[in-house]
């Protein structure tokens, strides 16, 4: 599995988005983004901080159902 790079939330969001995920609200500082598949509907909520923990990033990803290779790569 390669290394999860460090970016901030609002690159998160844009590489999500050309992943098909659309911004469906935002509260403060967390954005909720969907995404609608064949019969399914997948979400995950992105913090807007500057820079996202490893953690933090693995969490959205698993949230979101999305590999860290498909991540990368929208980068």
């Amino acid at each position: 599995m390669p290394k999860l790079p460090r970016v901030s939330g609002a690159e998160t969001i844009r590489a999500l988005e050309r992943m098909g995920f659309i911004q469906v609200r935002q509260r403060g500082s967390h954005v909720v983004l969907k995404r609608r598949g064949p019969g399914t509907m997948t979400g995950c909520v992105v913090p807007l901080h500057a820079e996202l923990a490893t953690g933090t990033l693995r969490g959205i990803l698993k949230q979101a159902g999305v590999t860290t290779r498909e991540f990368i790569g929208k980068l």
